[in-house]
């Protein structure tokens, strides 16, 4: 399979990228990652909103987007960078333009960027269902890049940027009915701008590829990256802009814009992010530069990695999501693979007492039990000892008693095992860790003692890299005289999702492309208490790339002191890379100016209200502009069309117009139960 999107599969080498100047911050090339935000003011209000760029500056946002959605707007620009002046704030400004062309003209005097939506800019979105020839569509795209070029001739004369950006769900009937809502569509309407740019030689551009689906923006900003790598040969390409866009508060917009921003820093792709948070934009600072962080770590890590040949024909499409497909295995009472969901499993370590086993027992189930419609479903401790081999029986004893009736696994030292200790009795499986070092008639006594006791048989791979293939040839090899009923594999340590893309092609590559695969957060971020905000980062990345790109048949987090907050996560982040709902989804923008009304406000009332719906997701938009377009993937949506005044949706059709505000949180979960997608809160808990 083509890997042009990225320069390695395996690696974290940064996507060569020209310079362009955001005023004077420089985006691309070598320079670091560089935060963004935006406003969320009223861009009329000067005083406000240079009191809320005075505060994202001082936070560490580089950075800073304003709304412009009138020539009024756009005019009034000048008094905040006049504003910003006096005041000895630096940050260069960005004018967000939607519907208003006029308005990018008059903006484009007074900032250092301009970011336009292909999809709304000049072309009409009225969701209509049309057939284009190609002369018809040859002319219509002649109408948008009159009405565009202006724009590109001014920028290259006043040297400002421009982002073209790009969302699911704001794109053109016209690119909708040629190229649907997809990936591609989002590119070809990126790509169509571009042309104009370039034939005008004004090259100061930054893409962006944002959607709410972590899936779509992963393979969007992919697809694009290899577009622009066909169109560019040799020379270096235009930056990214990473974002997921509507990603919502609190843990969720955390997971989701770890999962969508950090997969692709970790393939090297993006020069400046911006996470879109339902909360103060200043929140999302912080957040932000953890993100980014991460990606800086691991290209400076991977900045001399050797490159790795390993056929990569049979590793899911980096363009579309494709769960790699295992065959369906009971493993010690619990099914995975095939079509059951990717289940969720906590590893406790070394937190078992072997000694009072009732008193551990206890403890865990008083735990699990504040959990409410999710539960953990696979136990992992470490048995490193006689006494705790001997002593498991015990252990699941005492959990049954204690009301935790999950399969129990056992990670077991390969010398105990190979030194005779035996399978603790009970294990569901027992998980090995292995490693160059060790000897292979070790390996081959503990494939022996899982296949005579039965149990199923977890390779934990302890390898760099460049020694990862050998180590799975060793594991292979000392099957052949040993049959577990099922045998996984794992990579211990990091960097995880690039050791796990390797492990899948390299069973591929042997012929193995079937064996479950157990995925686990590296090492930083097992050494972060699960309910930090650094621990969610590392562990969504970790986990949420390799999710989305279709790898895992469970996943595995370490219980920390809170083994329900453990549980909790897992599902968090299953949901945020779109394969196991088991929670409201609310699909919410972060805010801007032209919100009309308040949003965190409003969001967390709707939530108070629905959070009890399983899989039911409900888009919560301040405006049109990220209105029923925006909003693709939603149930139900709840949009601000004037003051004091909300449209009701259900999927993309109004259903109730005008409705008052105060009203507007009623009527909706009417809407909800009139289309049969209530339950009631006793209901959806049990």
């Amino acid at each position: 399979m083509a890997s042009d999107y990225a320069i390695s599969r395996f690696a974290s080498w940064r996507r060569p990228t020209r310079v362009v100047a955001v005023g004077d911050v420089a985006v691309g090339g070598a320079n670091p990652i560089r935060i963004q935000s935006m406003t969320n003011t009223d861009t009329m209000d000067t005083k406000a909103t240079v009191d809320q760029i005075e505060r994202l500056a001082a936070s560490g946002c580089e950075i800073v987007r304003v709304t412009a959605p009138s020539i009024r707007d756009a005019e009034n620009l000048a008094e905040i960078k006049r504003a910003m002046k006096r005041r000895g704030v630096r940050v260069p400004l960005v004018a967000d333009i939607h519907f208003t062309p006029n308005a990018a003209m008059v903006a484009a005097e007074h900032v250092e960027k301009v970011r336009i939506n292909p999809g709304n800019y000049v072309d009409k979105k009225k969701f209509e269902v049309r057939e284009y020839s190609d002369e018809e569509y040859r002319l219509e795209l002649e109408r948008v890049a009159a009405r565009f070029r202006p724009l590109v001739v001014r920028c290259r004369e006043k040297g400002v940027a421009m982002r073209i950006g790009t969302n699911h769900g704001s794109l053109s009937d016209r690119i909708m009915n040629r190229y649907g809502d997809s990936p591609l569509g989002m590119v070809e309407s990126a790509l169509e701008f571009l042309d104009v740019c370039e034939d005008e030689a004004y090259h100061e551009i930054i893409f962006s590829m944002k959607a709410s689906n972590t899936h779509i923006a992963i393979q969007a900003y992919r697809l694009l990256a290899a577009r622009l790598a066909e169109r560019s040969g040799s020379e270096p390409g235009y930056p990214f802009h990473l974002g997921v866009t509507e990603a919502g508060d609190a843990e969720d917009g955390r997971i989701k814009s770890a999962i969508g921003i950090g997969a692709l820093l970790e393939e090297g792709i993006g020069d400046t992010i911006r996470v879109s948070l339902t909360e103060d934009p200043v929140r999302e600072v912080p957040v932000a530069r953890r993100i980014a962080a991460r990606g800086e770590r691991r290209c400076a890590e991977d900045l001399r990695a050797a490159s790795i040949e390993v056929a990569t024909a049979d590793l899911p499409n980096p363009f579309h999501h494709d769960r790699r497909r295992t065959p369906a295995s009971d493993v010690g009472g619990l099914v995975l693979g095939g079509d059951e969901p990717i289940r969720v499993e906590i590893d406790l370590g070394d937190r078992v007492d072997w000694g009072s086993p009732d008193e551990t027992a206890r403890a865990l189930a008083s735990s699990l039990g504040t959990l409410r419609e999710i539960e953990c479903e696979s136990l992992l401790a470490d048995a490193t000892d006689e006494r705790a081999i001997a002593n498991f029986p015990a252990w699941t004893a005492a959990l049954e008693r204690a009301g935790v009736a999950l399969p129990a696994a056992a990670r077991v030292p390969l010398g105990l095992l190979s030194a005779g200790a035996g399978v603790p009795k009970g294990a569901a499986r027992i998980a090995v860790p292995v490693s160059v070092r060790d000897g292979f008639c070790a390996m081959q006594a503990a494939a022996q003692a899982a296949a005579m006791s039965g149990t199923a048989l977890e390779w934990s791979l302890e390898a760099t890299r460049d020694t990862l293939a050998d180590l799975v040839d060793r594991a292979l090899s000392a099957l052949e005289n040993a049959a577990p009923p099922c045998v996984l594999f794992s990579v211990a340590g990091d960097p995880q999702p690039h050791a796990l893309r390797l492990l899948a092609a390299c069973l591929a590559e042997r012929g193995q492309a079937t064996q479950p695969l157990v995925l686990r957060p590296g090492t930083v971020a097992g050494a972060a208490a699960p309910g930090s905000e650094d621990g969610l980062v590392e562990a969504s990345i970790d986990l949420g790339m390799s999710l989305c790109d279709g790898l895992g048949d469970v996943v595995s987090l370490p219980a920390g002191s809170d083994p329900a907050a453990a549980v909790d996560l897992g599902y968090r982040i299953l949901q945020g890379a779109r394969l196991r709902t088991t929670r409201t989804e609310y699909i919410s923008c972060p805010s801007c100016g032209r919100t009309l009304f308040d949003l965190e406000e409003t969001t967390a009332r709707i939530k108070r209200a629905t959070g009890h719906l399983k899989g039911v997701k409900i888009g919560i938009m301040g405006c049109i502009v990220n209105g029923p377009g925006e909003m693709a993937d939603a149930d139900f949506g709840y949009v601000g069309s004037g003051p004091g005044v909300v449209t009701l949706y259900v999927g993309k059709q109004i259903v109730a117009r005008g409705v008052p505000e105060a009203e507007a949180t009623e009527r909706l979960v009417a809407l909800i139960r009139e289309y049969d997608r209530w339950q009631e809160e006793d209901a959806a808990g049990a």
